[in-house]
């Protein structure tokens, strides 16, 4: 008999506990779908400029259906040597080609796969909070 009251009286204290907690999603429960905030601003003609002298280029077109995973990465479509020629876009940067060790490779190195960890589509987006930002040429 005690086998089934102790995993009920579990349940019972979760779902008490349970109670009490609110979530950063609000009301929604964790099936329903939350909407990603809508992107504004977002441009596809002309370039910004970076910031800073080590910011990764900002992507200057959609990369919302691109698919990147473990084994397919549709950036190097277009930015891989030598289809960026024939695509007429940049070129991966070679030290993307570097390993860990130094070790120079003829594939992106695994450590780069995920163009999306550090490159961005840019975007006119109206800052989430107030801040006193100057890019590294305007702080001159």
């Amino acid at each position: 008999m005690t086998r089934w009251i102790l995993p009920l009286l579990a349940a019972i204290a979760t779902l008490a506990l349970a109670q009490d907690i609110k979530s950063l999603r609000g009301d929604l429960g964790v099936a329903d779908a939350d909407r990603a905030p809508a992107i504004s601003g977002f441009r596809e003609a002309g370039r910004f400029e970076r910031a800073y002298r080590q910011q990764p280029p900002l992507v200057p077109h959609q990369t919302e259906r691109y698919e990147v995973d473990l084994k397919v990465n549709q950036c190097l479509r277009c930015h891989d040597w030598p289809n960026n020629v024939r695509e007429n876009a940049p070129k991966i940067s070679e030290t993307h080609y570097v390993d860990r060790q130094g070790k120079r490779l003829d594939q992106i190195s695994p450590t780069r796969w995920f163009c999306t960890q550090c490159h961005v589509p840019q975007s006119d987006a109206k800052a989430l909070v107030d801040n006193a930002f100057r890019n590294a040429a305007g702080s001159r």
